[in-house]
């Protein structure tokens, strides 16, 4: 039996970040959470995760920094970028993150339908 794909989470609100552990592993992925930055790069280099969602606004190493150093050193590691900033002036645009390197980008608030489908559609379904 195959494992189920592996993500992690990083997002300093801890709401959130619970939160979004809970869907992704309601919908039967292993989930790995990481409360900013720098931890999560650590931790992306530890548990080689399939797949990454980061926060873009997020104190000390942001998101953006976040998405070129893990895009840098996993060439075609799908990366979702979330934040609320994507709607507004403020903060890095859905484009930038783009071409960061986020495979795709979710403005909060977004539901959870919409997490699990952007993971899906980058990854796939977990292993049986």
């Amino acid at each position: 039996m195959d494992e189920p794909r592996r993500i992690l989470v990083i997002e300093d609100d801890p709401i959130l970040r619970e939160l979004m552990s809970d869907w992704l592993l309601a919908a039967g992925y292993r989930v790995a959470v990481a409360p900013g930055g720098e931890s999560g790069i650590v931790d992306a280099k530890a548990c080689r995760p399939d797949l990454v969602v980061t926060d873009i606004n997020m104190p000390g190493t942001g998101g953006a920094a976040v998405i070129a150093r893990l895009a840098r050193i996993y060439p075609g590691l799908p990366i979702i970028a979330i934040s609320a900033h994507f709607k507004c002036d403020r903060g890095l645009a859905p484009g930038e993150a783009t071409l960061l390197g986020a495979a795709r980008t979710l403005a909060k608030p977004f539901r959870r339908a919409e997490m699990v489908g952007a993971v899906r559609e980058l990854i796939g379904t977990p292993a049986a």
